[in-house]
């Protein structure tokens, strides 16, 4: 039997430009969801937390406890 070569998709990566890192900091303002974010920017949630922890910035919000 002959093998098949499986190719993998390469990922295009795309730089941060000053305009997303302000939505970013927009965001993180409001307290956004991460999803939220991550639809309006075309990044993944990962993508997000990562270049926030660079940074400095809080990304997200916090549910409240129930007590």
């Amino acid at each position: 039997m002959a093998k098949t070569i499986v190719r993998k998709r390469r990922v295009a990566r795309r730089g941060w430009t000053r305009a997303d890192v302000k939505e970013l900091k927009q965001h993180s303002k409001n307290k956004s969801r991460v999803t939220t974010i991550s639809r309006a920017l075309k990044r993944t949630p990962g993508a997000l937390r990562q270049k926030a922890r660079a940074l400095g910035i809080p990304l997200g919000h916090q549910r409240a406890k129930k007590k």
